[in-house]
């Protein structure tokens, strides 16, 4: 319940709001108590005394309590609606943009269907939480209070039978409490290896198709829904027992309330209408103290929620920007004064070693990229390769040595500030459900979250990659939406676009990792001409395995089990490395 705890400061704006509505909802299921008293009232004065105009009267006054009970619930509902969906709303954004800030460690350590499943199945759990089970789990101990001081008002005796009632129900609590929260944690991670499992079988359904392995897929996910289903069995069967526990108490209480009161009435000590007013109040009683063991399931639910969320949140990014002052300062002096340094790029003897890994993928990587020079990257799978493009904009850090751009430490920069000085683009394009307009102008974004790129530019940027000819074919043109939810594109279109991307706002540092991978030779000649007139503004670093794309490079750099074994133009490297003739003469 700790973490429940923790959203008070988003709640305490609004506190006095919400406390309104607990009190509105306290307040119309309350006066609904008044309408026993009546009752009892009705039974041992007019109708006994054959007064219609007192029964009239105390009719009138039970259809009062009624309007006053539903105005309550209205306003309550009113109130509660917006707030909590507000909230809902202030957690979804917080944990989308803590995402964000995580590195790409903490992404692959988590399954995206965990993530997915908390940012939506759980902040919904949390929302019903606040909107319906947290007012009246906190009204129902002060109903149960409130009808107790009614009873003591028409005969104390049946307080005792109210208290005695109580007692195994707060023991069933204890009991259901204790297990009824570790089935739920278990179904919640439940639902989130579900949600990993379709996500996967959707990215994977040509792999699954073209292997002939849906049924493997379907046998795979029946096993899990199977984890889920006995989860949620188990959750079934506390609530069971909890409930028919709960239910049968106010059934007991509600005979013992009519024998004891027909014992009282016979006897002298109690009156016919105390007794229809203690029952009639047991029936009141009846419906919140049934509705307890769903409130309480509901509690245990949204601890969960509220334990899985703050899991996520907990969860502190190891690449973070420098100091404020520090950044500023950096920033400050690039700008104020022109630096020999500006547009290199350096490695200086950078060690990177994954946290979980025995042997590191970089050893002591010495390399400097001059202002304008592109220098390719060519090596067997495993070398290195890519860890080197993913530490130019601080995907991860180095382990040792430093990462250099404009002559600055890249861990002294913002990370928008970096990373707005460079364009990227990766063996895997990925495109988001927006139009190539936007996908293209991405790559454009200001420091400041600005898009700097007419449609002209866009144009421009899709002409270097060689896309402009089959976007001016798509439906919509620029306006066509791709991605997952958009219009199907080949590998090589998707590729092309990602390119133009990257090379759309004239970075001054541009990283390509193997982007051309799914073009056609034609077509990537074609590329590379367009892309000489981009390099040569640039300074770029490019993995390359086609001999082509190394002959696009002013140097190429063989690796090596993380090292550097060569440096040298392509022609060069030919004569002189055995490793590189190799490499080439594989592609070849």
């Amino acid at each position: 319940m700790r973490d429940l705890l923790r959203f008070w400061p988003d709640i305490r704006p609004r506190a006095w709001r919400y406390a309104v509505s607990i009190l509105l909802a306290l307040f119309s299921t309350g006066i609904g108590f008044l309408i026993p008293v009546l009752t009892g009232r009705a039974v041992d004065g007019p109708i006994a005394d054959h007064d219609y105009r007192g029964l009239v009267l105390i009719a009138l006054l039970v259809v009062a309590v009624g309007f006053a009970e539903s105005l309550a619930q209205l306003i309550r509902r009113m109130i509660t609606a917006g707030m909590t969906a507000d909230w809902e709303v202030l957690w979804r954004r917080r944990l989308f943009s803590h995402l964000q800030r995580l590195d790409i460690t903490h992404h692959d350590e988590w399954d995206s269907g965990q993530m997915l499943s908390r940012a939506t199945n759980d902040l919904t759990q949390l929302r019903r939480f606040t909107a319906f089970g947290l007012p009246f789990l906190v009204i129902t101990p002060c109903l149960v209070v409130l009808g107790g001081v009614i009873l003591s008002f028409i005969q104390p005796v049946f307080v005792v039978l109210l208290v005695l009632m109580s007692l195994p129900t707060m023991a069933g609590v204890a009991w259901f409490n204790s297990r009824y929260k570790i089935a739920a944690r278990a179904a919640q991670d439940t639902m989130g290896e579900v949600s990993t499992s379709v996500e996967e079988s959707v990215q994977g359904i040509r792999v699954l198709l073209a292997f002939g392995r849906s049924p493997w897929a379907a046998q795979r996910f029946r096993l899990i829904v199977e984890r889920l289903r006995g989860h949620e069995l188990e959750k079934v069967r506390l609530d069971a027992w909890l409930f028919g526990a709960i239910m049968l108490l106010p059934q007991l209480a509600l005979v013992a309330f009519a024998a004891v009161g027909a014992w009282g009435v016979v006897t002298g000590w109690a009156t016919l209408g105390q007794t229809v007013a203690a029952i009639t109040l047991m029936m009141y009683l009846r419906m919140p103290i049934e509705m307890f063991g769903f409130l309480l399931a509901d509690a245990l639910m949204a601890a969960t929620a509220a334990t899985r969320y703050w899991e996520l949140m907990d969860l502190e990014p190891r690449i973070t920007d420098p100091k404020a002052a520090e950044a500023a300062a950096v920033t400050s002096a690039a700008a104020s004064s022109p630096d020999p340094a500006t547009g290199v790029l350096e490695f200086d003897r950078v060690v990177f070693q994954h946290e979980d890994a025995e042997t590191p993928l970089l050893a002591g990587v010495d390399l400097r990229i001059a202002p304008g020079e592109t220098l390719a990257l060519v090596g067997t799978t495993g070398t290195g390769k890519t860890a080197m493009t993913a530490l130019v904009p601080r995907l991860f850090d180095v382990t040792e040595g430093a990462v250099r751009v404009d002559g600055h430490d890249v861990r002294d920069l913002a990370l928008a500030d970096l990373r707005s000085r460079m364009g990227v683009a990766f063996e895997e394009p990925i495109l988001f459900s927006a139009s190539v307009k936007e996908n293209v102008a991405m790559g454009t974004q200001s420091v400041d979250g600005g898009t700097a790129i007419d449609e002209n530019g866009v144009w421009e940027a899709l002409e270097i990659a060689q896309a402009a000819d089959f976007v001016r074919a798509l439906p919509d043109g620029l306006d066509t939406e791709v991605g997952e939810q958009g219009l199907s594109l080949s590998g090589g279109q998707r590729q092309r676009i990602a390119l133009a991307r990257a090379v759309a706002g004239r970075p001054r540092f541009l990283v390509l990792d193997d982007p051309l991978s799914a073009v056609d030779v034609d077509t990537e000649d074609r590329v590379q001409e367009r892309l000489r007139t981009v390099l040569a503004e640039t300074t770029a670093l490019i993995v390359a395995h086609r001999p082509s794309t190394a002959a696009l490079a002013d140097r190429v750099a063989v690796m090596d089990d993380g090292r550097i074994l060569a440096v040298g133009g392509h022609e060069e490297l030919l004569g002189t490395s055995a490793a590189y003739r190799n490499l080439m003469g594989v592609e070849v």
